[in-house]
């Protein structure tokens, strides 16, 4: 059985097509998500049925070219959301994770995410589908024919499976916020306290299902969301590993048997019985080219063009451990979702550290270090976590970046062999929806690692 494993990403589109057997990759497709919209400073929104077009373009390729595909597994971008009419038509942008409406003011001085938050009791951010729906609800934003909202990856798939209305992963109803996650389901009390009609909220399942079928016959699985599926098609064995990645953005994942309340981490949805304690940074590779493109800035004030600097950032980085009088750097250049306000610092900055090779060690030690502390702050037993598993181009990247990540933690780092991590993840509970494997762990098994230390 081949199973194509789909990606909505913020900036990409991918398509992996995964042997059921042996877990090989044998082609993936990417496409450019060229899909924003001209809109307000603080609002990022994109066009849901250009994003459509785009994903069912690569389906058809591969489908094209690939015999026998057994199923399709969908996940992409969380916490966003788009409107849909009764026949499961987009009826407005997708609003996606980076959008700022919530930050805006509300009353009183307040954000409309400090007084959605405050009047539920739900640690909440911008961004957030909630939080995006009660600003649009405030401001008559909400389309009169919308019925219902969800996900860009859950509207996909409902298209791609003939469907005219969603089926959303508790994993990408959690992300929404206001959602109970020990009665696994949308908290009614919240959602009327703060004037939102629950029937506007998708349906939820915990389950990894089939949805539908596209016109070939083909069937699809519930969409879900992309750090879950990229922890799943990461981690083999989930017990004893330490997911980090390190993207846009960067994140650290754990698995965690049953509900738990972490200050340092939030708590995921990732099967029936199952979560993900994840903790997210806004800034990981994204502060790396922060600095690429201030040294460029430096160079061209002098009248001369510069080519991309990150090889020789790379070279530099290399001295880390030998490197004396380090730069202690905090890489929240856009703040932290439970403060949008805060900004980066740079601790022992003197006369003889202030070099471009300092800089460059500051910041990657930076990356590293903020998801560590996360991770520390946990009350959880170290003996436990004995494999740190690494993804994400900023890792696969840097061999630097790997070192530190070892070093900091202890442990030794594997990287997944297949790069499309959470496309290869949504493969995986294709897999399991369709029965082809007993549960998502015995599906996990089929995934490899590369040796590149």
């Amino acid at each position: 059985m081949k199973i194509i494993g789909l990606d909505i990403g913020t900036t990409s589109i991918c398509a992996t097509v995964v042997e059921g057997v042996s877990g090989e990759v044998l082609e993936t497709v990417n496409t450019a998500n060229v899909t924003f919209l001209p809109s307000q400073t603080w609002a990022k929104i994109q066009d849901p049925v250009k994003i459509l077009s785009k994903a069912e373009t690569l389906i058809a390729e591969l489908t094209q070219k690939h015999a026998s595909i057994g199923a399709i597994g969908v996940t992409g971008q969380m916490h966003g959301i788009v409107y849909l009419d009764s026949n499961g038509q987009a009826v407005s942008p997708l609003y996606i994770w980076q959008d700022g409406r919530g930050d805006l003011v509300y009353q009183e001085n307040q954000t409309y995410t400090q007084y959605l938050s405050d009047l539920t009791g739900y640690h909440l951010a911008t961004g957030y589908g909630a939080v995006t729906h009660f600003y649009n609800l405030k401001t008559s934003l909400v389309p009169k024919e919308a019925v219902t909202f969800c996900t860009i990856h859950d509207y996909v798939a409902l298209k791609l499976a003939g469907r005219d209305y969603p089926l959303t992963h508790t994993s990408d109803a959690a992300s929404f916020g206001l959602f109970d996650l020990q009665n696994v389901r949308f908290d009614i009390t919240a959602l009327e306290k703060a004037g939102m009609n629950p029937s506007i909220f998708p349906a939820v399942t915990d389950q990894f299902e089939v949805i539908g079928k596209t016109d070939g016959g083909i069937p699809v699985s519930v969409a879900i969301g992309d750090n879950q599926a990229g922890f799943l098609g990461s981690v083999k064995d989930p017990q004893a590993s330490i997911l980090v990645n390190v993207g846009t953005g960067s994140q650290i994942s754990l698995l965690a048997d049953t509900y738990r309340r972490e200050k340092a981490m939030e708590t995921r949805p990732l099967t029936e019985k199952s979560f993900l304690l994840v903790g997210a940074s806004l800034c990981g590779g994204r502060a790396y080219a922060i600095l690429e493109h201030f040294f460029r800035s430096v160079i061209e004030m002098t009248g001369i063009s510069s080519d991309r600097l990150y090889p020789n950032m790379d070279k530099l980085s290399e001295g880390f451990e030998t490197l004396e009088d380090k730069l202690i750097i905090s890489t929240q250049f856009s703040g932290t979702r439970e403060d949008p306000a805060l900004r980066s610092s740079i601790q022992n900055l003197g006369i003889d550290n202030f070099t471009p090779q300092h800089f460059i060690v500051g910041v990657l030690e930076g990356v590293v270090n903020e998801l560590y502390l996360m991770y520390k702050q946990l009350n959880i037993n170290d003996h436990q976590r004995t494999v740190l598993i690494g993804s994400g181009n900023g890792i696969r990247n840097s061999a630097v970046m790997r070192k530190m990540f070892s070093l900091k933690f202890g442990l030794p780092i594997r990287v997944p062999l297949y790069k499309e991590e959470a496309a290869y993840g949504a493969a995986l509970s294709a897999m399991t929806a369709c029965g082809f494997y007993a549960d998502i762990l015995q599906a996990q098994q089929i995934i490899r690692y590369d040796e590149i230390e």
